[in-house]
């Protein structure tokens, strides 16, 4: 399994050089359980989208918020939450790497 410090410091980077201010990873695709590293510069968002099955979102390094039907859900380093099952976004309060975990059957 790849080192995921060293993911984030790799995929941060890339943000920083890309126009959109986001890299993404694919760390681990085993059947229907998907993980992906996102990095999203400072103010940068993902459009809401619909939620997978099941998944959770954990904040390696940075402050994001999800988005979610007009309301905000800040989350700090370290924090692990689930992805809530409603349409969804996700906004870059600072340069910031989170590791997202989806079941997508």
């Amino acid at each position: 399994m790849p080192d995921l410090e060293q993911l984030a410091v790799e995929h941060a980077a890339l943000a920083a050089e890309s126009p959109h201010g986001r890299s993404a990873h694919l760390v681990l695709h085993d059947g229907i359980l998907r993980q992906t590293v996102i990095a999203l510069t400072a103010g940068t968002a993902l459009d809401e989208h619909n939620p997978p099955t099941a998944g959770s979102i954990q904040v390696l390094r940075g402050r994001v918020s999800l988005t979610i039907t007009g309301r905000r859900l800040e989350l700090a380093a370290g924090r692990l939450e689930p992805v809530p099952q409603e349409r969804h976004g996700l906004l870059a309060h600072v340069d910031s790497v989170v590791l997202l975990t989806a079941v997508t059957a």
